[in-house]
């Protein structure tokens, strides 16, 4: 009994974290459709990298304490907000936050990452330079939709 439950535990873990990653369009296809910002607003791009490290972990992303996405593996989704002080945040055993200014016509790139935790993994946010967010978003999956501000 015991071995048939180990190939059978792994089949079960394997599709639950295969069926949790981004398979949305990749940025790189549809980057050219993504609307421009309005005047007055700024873009802030949510992004993680494919990792197969804490991949069942994917808590809502809550930015000024309201939800816009959740931070999956291989996935980027954005939101258009006026500019203004922000605090990105997402929780697991713990709350992490990320607190921010944005300036209208600015983009902001927040990645979010896994780390350990005492029982589970933790999503930290954290601010990346526009350099490496562009080179890492062209090889992600959209996962959200375009939201305006509110």
């Amino acid at each position: 009994m015991i071995k048939l439950s180990r190939p059978l535990f792994a089949a079960v873990a394997l599709a639950a974290v295969l069926s949790g990653c981004a398979s949305g369009a990749k940025y790189s296809e549809m980057a050219s459709s993504i609307p421009t910002l309005k005047a007055d607003e700024g873009r802030i791009y949510f992004f993680r990298s494919s990792s197969m490290m804490g991949a069942a972990i994917q808590p809502e992303i809550r930015l000024n304490d309201k939800v816009v996405g959740k931070s999956q593996p291989g996935g980027f989704f954005y939101v258009d907000r006026p500019a203004g002080q922000y605090s990105a945040a997402s929780s697991t055993e713990t709350e992490k936050t990320l607190s921010f200014s944005l300036d209208a016509g600015e983009t902001k790139y927040v990645r979010t990452a896994v780390s350990f935790g005492v029982l589970a993994g933790r999503i930290n946010p954290t601010l990346e330079t526009p350099e490496l967010a562009s080179k890492e978003l062209p090889s992600l999956s959209f996962t959200g939709e375009a939201t305006a501000a509110k």
